[in-house]
């Protein structure tokens, strides 16, 4: 064990922040400041008063050294970040000031990368001196912070002019008071958690302005560069597009500030005081958000993006019971207040995103938990480009998807319980017809908190939806991005596996030409693991990986016979069908299967001409997998279908197909659910046919991808990875879509690809954790059976349907013969949302930072002035007097509550 270091010991003491607190070797006051400091330096230290400026001369002399000698020791100490210096004097000398550990020298030490890097002790001394002063006084502080650490300042166009404000609220005003003396350095907060390994994904550089002296002490120091106002402002900005909260240092009273920070909750040690004690005085400006119900749509805009969790979705309309109530955040105004009452998970809880009572079921169902009510808003108003950049921050592909969706969202649609569902899917489709226009279409422009692109190369594999929606938001952060496609095309089974009738292929292109206009380069007609590997991406520098091949592989029913010329799978059928729409079907055909995809099969075979086209499948109509709607349509357009039936035997004559032999299947499912087909085996029928066509699954086609990979593979060879993170053994492979959960929807590949480069965003920077302060996109919708639903809102047009082209049968025709609906149609059908969910504000929580009202697009949130004392900045060298008085209210209070309880 090291010699104990008496100076340093003794240093640690005098500048800690923990009142009545006996430091010994052991705390982070001690080996924070032995692990940087030489005896010398805590020497020159001791000699000064905490926060009282000395020159150069006056610590020389006082500590009887040279001159020289002593400057040239200060400055060292300054870049260490022990000492900082201003210039608050008649002639302007530079003066060394001793600060407090936080905010002051623990925080400066961890600006300097290269000395924290060396030192990682030096990041979680700044993780603990943040936390261990407040850990008796965090209760006891009232509005305003008294002098303690930062204090939020507002996003100053969410200040209301009618409501008055004092000038230290508004941002401009400490710009003007510093007029041209700013500058710019690092985050230590995210330095210090990505050093320990705590970093959530925002990143670090060039995020805290320092203003005045400070300004002048990050350059000369060399932990920040001068900026002008304008930067200032472009930072601020980038910020709150980021959702970013902006918070001043609150130690200095009301007359001075020495830097203006950019924090996220999930790593600021400034907002920890609030968020972890559950104490949001330390923390809070005076104003609370509020939400108006009547302009809120739930878009959860505002939920997302709350830094304090102070905003949940519930819903608008009222129960049976009444209005809803919901709970608000105990506060520890009048209550004893312990660990018991803290929130050490406070990063991940922070990002829930729903109230136990639940929120609009469209924005609950659907997989990718788009802002449905709100686009349907803004298409009501006219506003559809608008609606369109509002479906793409959760799917790329509106258009697509307003064409093939199963849309879970309108079959959860609480109209549908009055009488029918809201027409979602034809809604959004109308609003993604701006992208088939390059003039009217939405590119997305770069986000990122550094606002310059990132140089971290990243390589998608496989073109479907999965992997071009996170080639999508991996290039809106700024991403350089390569998609890997082994067919000609991109697009995956959008492509390849639905047919043109389903959704029409210069959608799709269009959809793709977005990408490609965000910078997204593909490279089709390249297999991974064949034509080059994994290991020769990695040599040309690429960095991580999102595999998302899909499920591009049919299945046979291991059927005697099915080897027999006129056997497809439906997968190959609907590829050949897609590459060439003049493949023709001779003679009958029998189609097996019962999904959307056997669906597809069928009318496909129908348009390749086959005279007679029949489905067999296991499950009974009820229960059949295929929507509803596309048996409709199949049925109207010939295909017989028979349910309650599986293959037995292919017939064969002169090696060709010449009917199947199919048995009845008496259930499906055994008594948990899970799939395991009982037939009764004397039950048979034979059925005539030259064509047969297995759609009854597909599979996983790695070929030599994964090979020499540490990817481990589960259920029907899927790849094995953290349900979060998508991230798998082999740490820089991604996986996503139909690879990891076996086939599904385009949307929820659409969502998966998103999450997936939320990981690798994170994977690619070291230091970031994969999970903390991830919003885990959970909702759970409302009680659709417990609400009172007044008859004017709902006394609507009916709903509007979908029409065809005249003069065409849709048989003869690959062409998607459904006609969009009209802009009248659209007003009548959007009016009839019900609106029933809306965003809820638990002002017990609110730190009034005002980011929500920067991200509502409908004019449903503002910031009111409800605690104007929280403008009050103190000296922290006064904190004790300004905490008493409050303190001491508080144990009245306390004691009170507990004679009323005990009475």
């Amino acid at each position: 064990m090291d010699k104990e270091r008496k100076l340093i010991l003794k240093l640690g003491q005098k500048v800690t922040n923990r009142i009545g607190h006996k430091v010994t070797v052991d705390d982070p006051e001690y080996w924070g400041l032995a692990s940087v400091l030489t005896d010398e330096m805590a020497g020159i230290a001791l000699s000064m008063k905490v926060r009282k400026p000395m020159t150069a001369e006056q610590i020389a002399k006082k500590n009887k050294i040279d001159l020289r000698h002593t400057k040239e020791v200060l400055h060292e100490m300054c870049v260490i970040g022990v000492l900082e210096f201003n210039r608050e004097n008649e002639d302007h000398h530079k003066q060394y000031v001793l600060p407090m550990f936080v905010p002051g020298s623990a925080e400066f030490m961890n600006m300097n990368r290269e000395q924290t890097e060396k030192h990682p002790e030096v990041a979680k001394f700044f993780y603990d001196m943040s936390l261990l002063p407040l850990v008796k006084v965090a209760p006891m502080v009232p509005p305003g912070g008294a002098g303690v650490g930062m204090h939020v300042i507002p996003v100053e166009k969410a200040i209301p002019s009618a409501q008055e404000s004092v000038s230290i609220e508004h941002i401009s005003h400490w710009l003007d008071k510093y007029n041209g003396q700013y500058a710019v350095g690092d985050c230590s907060c995210r330095r210090s958690r990505r050093i320990m390994g705590e970093g959530c994904g925002h990143l670090e550089e060039d995020m805290c302005i320092g203003l005045g002296d400070m300004a002048e002490y990050l350059v000369e120091t060399g932990k920040g560069r001068y900026i002008d106002r304008d930067e200032v402002m472009e930072i601020l900005q980038r910020a709150e597009d980021n959702g970013l909260v902006h918070q001043i240092t609150n130690i200095d009273g009301e007359d001075k500030i020495f830097a203006i920070c950019n924090c996220c909750v999930c790593s600021c040690y400034g907002l920890r005081t609030s968020q972890l004690f559950n104490t949001p005085n330390l923390s809070r400006s005076a104003y609370i958000a509020k939400v108006d119900p009547e302009n809120c749509v739930a878009c959860g805009q505002c939920v997302e993006y709350c830094p304090a969790g102070a905003v949940k979705l519930g819903q608008k309309l009222c129960s049976k019971d009444g209005a809803v109530e919901y709970p608000r955040q105990e506060l520890p105004d009048a209550v004893k207040w312990g660990p018991e009452k803290w929130n050490d998970s406070y990063r991940d809880d922070n990002q829930m995103n729903c109230y136990d009572t639940g929120t609009s079921p469209c924005k609950a169902n659907c997989p990718a938990h788009i802002a449905v009510q709100g686009y349907i808003k803004m298409a009501s108003e006219g506003r559809y480009l608008d609606a369109l950049k509002l479906i793409k921050k959760e799917n790329p592909f509106p258009a697509v998807c307003g064409s093939i969706c199963n849309h879970r969202c309108e079959d959860a649609c609480t109209r549908g319980t009055v009488d029918q569902a809201v027409s979602i899917d034809e809604i959004k489709k109308f609003i993604a017809m701006q992208e088939l226009n390059s003039k009217t279409r939405y590119i997305p422009p770069m986000i990122n908190q550094t606002g310059k692109p990132f140089t971290e190369k990243i390589a998608v594999i496989g073109a479907g939806p999965a992997g071009m929606s996170c080639a999508f938001y991996l290039a809106q952060k700024g991403y350089p991005v390569t998609v890997f496609e082994k067919n000609k095309k991109p697009g995956g089974m959008l492509e390849y596996g639905i047919p043109r009738f389903r959704l029409e292929k210069d959608v799709l292109a269009a959809e793709i030409d977005v990408l490609r206009a965000m910078g997204v380069r593909f490279e089709c007609g390249v297999e991974i693991g064949k034509d080059i590997t994994l290991d020769n991406l990695r040599a040309d520098g690429y960095q991580a990986f999102y595999a998302a091949i899909g499920c591009q592989g049919g299945r046979y029913a291991n059927v005697s016979g099915e080897d027999a010329k006129g056997v497809w799978t439906g997968v190959d059928f609907l590829h050949q069908v897609n590459q060439d729409e003049s493949t023709k079907l001779d003679g009958r055909t029998v189609v097996i299967g019962g999904g959307n995809v056997a669906i597809d099969v069928a009318r496909s075979a129908v348009r390749a001409g086959s005279f007679a086209v029949s489905l067999y499948c296991l499950e009974g109509r009820d229960i059949m997998p295929a929507a509803k709607e596309e048996q409709e349509e199949a049925m109207k357009e010939g295909v017989a279908i028979h349910n309650g039936w599986g293959p037995k035997e292919v017939l064969i004559e002169e090696g060709t197909v010449k009917g199947i032999i199919l048995k009845k299947c008496i259930s499906v499912f055994d008594e948990k659910g899970h799939f395991d087909p009982k037939y009764d085996e004397n039950d048979l029928i034979t059925v005539e046919c030259e064509n047969i066509l297995m759609s009854i699954g597909q599979s996983i086609q790695w070929g030599g991808l994964m090979d020499g990979s540490a990817v481990e593979f589960g259920r029907g060879d899927g790849a094995v990875a953290d349900p979060l993170t998508y991230q798998t053994n082999q740490p820089d492979v991604f996986v996503g879509g139909d690879v990891y959960t076996g086939p599904k929807f385009a949307i929820d590949a659409i969502a998966a690809g998103k999450e997936g480069a939320i990981s690798i965003h994170r994977f690619v920077h070291e230091g970031q954790s994969l999970t903390i302060g991830r919003n885990r996109r959970e909702f759970r919708e409302l009680d659709k059976e417990n609400l009172q639903i007044p008859k004017e809102s709902y006394d609507k047009p009916p709903r509007q349907n979908v029409t065809y082209r005249a003069g065409i049968d849709p048989k003869s025709t690959f062409d998607d013969t459904r006609v969009p609906f009209t802009e009248e149609q659209l007003k009548a059908e959007t009016s009839r949302c019900l609106g029933c969910g809306a965003s809820v504000v638990d002002p017990n929580r609110c730190i009034g930072c005002g980011v929500c009202t920067t991200k509502c697009e409908f004019d449903a949130i503002h910031l009111n002035r409800e605690i104007p004392d929280a403008s009050h900045m103190a000296r922290s060298e006064d904190k004790i007097k300004e905490v008493l008085p409050y303190a001491m209210k508080r144990q009245i209070r306390i004691i009170r509550n507990k004679r009323k309880e005990t009475s």
